[in-house]
């Protein structure tokens, strides 16, 4: 089966090429890079490396990828983030596992693994108070609710509906394929960033927990 791995990208010129070097193991894989205005060398070393690479001028994580996943061609589909603190040595094996397990989804867990140098006491605190947002609203139990890896069949995304256009897209994802289909978490070992991070920790984190209760609105409407 043919696999798309969608990166979005701004100012990933330090991390992006190791990235791309190591997706490019998986035979016949396609590399998608959406990039958002990079100031920086990030679309010339994404082109070299052999990426497709789309510009996109609006901005949004959500944006980002339903674009990539929109221009993607392979029946699975890959989310990873450009930076390099998500393992993109382990897209090849999750892809064994999705067909293995028999999952439609499967979500990274970065909590299992964590430490002190790659993901802060801050950071644990309000993924686990999205964590139970998810539990209260949807009766779903899930590790890492926030986690931006993840490999998934298309024919369940095509499924999904009303996704965000920001942050929140990756809860999004996960809240719609425990509704729509089968997913598994799998514990990987989380990277410390050498980038700048483009999380804004409080006025995203808060906005996330809004829109649980939005997509449980719309959860009740399409009923």
């Amino acid at each position: 089966m043919k696999v798309s791995v969608v990166i979005p990208t701004i100012n990933e010129e330090k991390t992006i090429g190791e990235v791309i070097d190591e997706i490019m193991k998986i035979d016949g894989a396609e590399v998608i890079v959406v990039d958002t205005n990079s100031t920086d060398r990030t679309r010339d070393i994404a082109a070299e490396k052999g990426a497709r690479v789309i510009e996109e001028p609006r901005r949004g994580y959500g944006v980002a990828y339903k674009r990539g996943f929109d221009e993607a061609r392979g029946d699975i589909l890959v989310g990873i983030d450009g930076d390099a603190t998500y393992p993109a040595a382990a897209v090849a094996p999750l892809m064994k596992l999705l067909e293995i397990n028999g999952v439609d989804f499967i979500s990274c867990d970065r909590m299992t693994l964590r430490n002190q140098y790659n993901y802060t006491m801050l950071h644990f605190v309000g993924n686990s108070v999205l964590n139970l947002a998810i539990r209260i609203f949807f009766s779903y139990r899930i590790n890492d609710s926030q986690s931006g890896m993840w490999v998934f069949r298309r024919e369940l995304y095509a499924k999904m509906r009303n996704l965000s256009d920001g942050m929140s897209f990756s809860q999004d994802l996960k809240i719609d394929a425990l509704r729509l289909g089968r997913l598994i978490e799998i514990p990987i070992k989380y990277g410390v960033r050498v980038t700048k991070p483009k999380l804004r920790t409080w006025e995203d984190g808060f906005s996330n927990l809004f829109y649980i209760f939005v997509k449980r609105v719309r959860k009740i409407e399409e009923k």
